[in-house]
């Protein structure tokens, strides 16, 4: 294991929460969307993670580590929770009954997994300080 391991499990790190983020901020940007390209409402976004070992090098450096793996987003799927429906009869895409279907999203638990993705991005960010650190205490070992 070198030096840039540590570093190089965090920066995919990095990537998936940055990946997290996005599809979070397009959950809470649709929260009110009634009409979608493919029809009906907005449905939530979620990120599916895996590990991730990704080069035929890194699968040999990683058959001598066992076990330590970086992180990468595996999809992103569309969630299949039933929408949210509210009797608006004014509403230009109210049915017969004047109930609107909204999408399935709940701010609360996009506000939440928000904050999760920005902490552990954050966490991911100190580690790579931490592993600069150590790298350059390393270097002055040899002055």
């Amino acid at each position: 294991m070198d030096i840039f391991t540590s570093m190089q499990i965090s920066s995919s790190a990095l990537s998936a929460q940055r990946t997290r983020l996005n599809v979070i901020s397009s959950n809470l940007a649709n929260v009110g969307t009634t009409r979608t390209p493919e029809g009906g409402p907005y449905r939530k976004r979620q990120v599916v993670f895996q590990s991730s070992n990704e080069s035929f090098a890194k699968h040999l450096d990683n058959a001598s580590k066992q076990g330590i793996q970086g992180v990468k987003v595996a999809e992103i799927q569309v969630s299949q929770a039933p929408l949210r429906t509210v009797y608006e009869p004014g509403h230009p895409d109210a049915d017969e009954t004047g109930m609107v279907h909204l999408p399935n999203i709940n701010t609360m638990e996009e506000m939440v997994d928000m904050m999760n993705a920005t902490r552990t991005y954050e966490a991911n960010a100190s580690a790579i300080q931490a592993s600069k650190r150590m790298a350059l205490k390393a270097l002055e070992i040899g002055r």
